[in-house]
């Protein structure tokens, strides 16, 4: 997995999360498979198409919070989670 730190766009634009669709208990496996990019500031109130229940590991931007809800359109429980 990248660190917090290098979450960053080709170009050097600054990302502040990564979700990703494999997991492994090998660390060194972890963060396969397809890549949602979330950028500052973004405000998503439901996932993707195809992203609904996918998401098995993730990394979290320095400086950035990722705020998840159980149920689409910010709805239900909460989780925080930072880098």
């Amino acid at each position: 997995c990248p660190t917090p730190g290098d979450l960053r766009t080709a170009n050097g634009t600054r990302i502040c999360a990564q979700l990703y669709t494999d997991n492994s208990p090998y660390y060194d496996q972890c963060c396969g498979g397809s890549t949602l990019v979330v950028y500052p500031g973004s405000d998503v109130p439901y996932m993707p198409h195809g992203w609904v229940a996918t998401v098995s590991s993730l990394v979290v931007g320095t400086r950035c919070e990722l705020t998840v809800w159980s149920r689409a359109g910010k709805k239900g429980k909460t989780r925080n989670f930072g880098a």
